[in-house]
């Protein structure tokens, strides 16, 4: 299953790359009313329309398959075995602390060490 999510993750990635490239070499709206009065881009590598059909279906194909990873990787992902608790789970062991007994503290008697500077103060 990693095999396939890390050929699945190439293909994205390789996809993502190839869309950014195609979506920067193509012309604006704008660059039509250029080439009308002799611009430089009617003599690029396609031709003053030839590159539009060639690119615009060449992007189209590549977002397509942008898309077609991006549901994979999702579902891959969602379908892997869960992990249960933390990660700190296993290294901290707590227990819960045990509460004393009820009649061994008393209420308002002095200090068992009479030397102790912590003393009932009078209220």
């Amino acid at each position: 299953m990693d095999y396939l999510f890390s050929v699945v993750l190439v293909v994205h990635i390789l996809a993502a790359i190839g869309v950014i490239g195609l979506v920067l070499v193509q012309h604006g709206k704008g660059a039509d009313m250029g080439a009308a009065f002799g611009s430089g881009a009617s003599g690029s590598l396609f031709g003053a329309t030839g590159s539009a059909n060639f690119l615009s279906r060449a992007t189209a194909i590549l977002a397509t398959a942008f898309f077609v990873t991006s549901l994979s990787l999702a579902y891959l992902a969602s379908s892997k075995p869960k992990t249960t608790g933390s990660v700190m789970q296993d290294a901290v062991n707590s227990a819960p602390v045990s509460a004393p007994p009820t009649g061994s503290v008393e209420q308002g008697t002095s200090p068992a060490n009479p030397d102790s500077k912590a003393k009932d103060i009078p209220r």
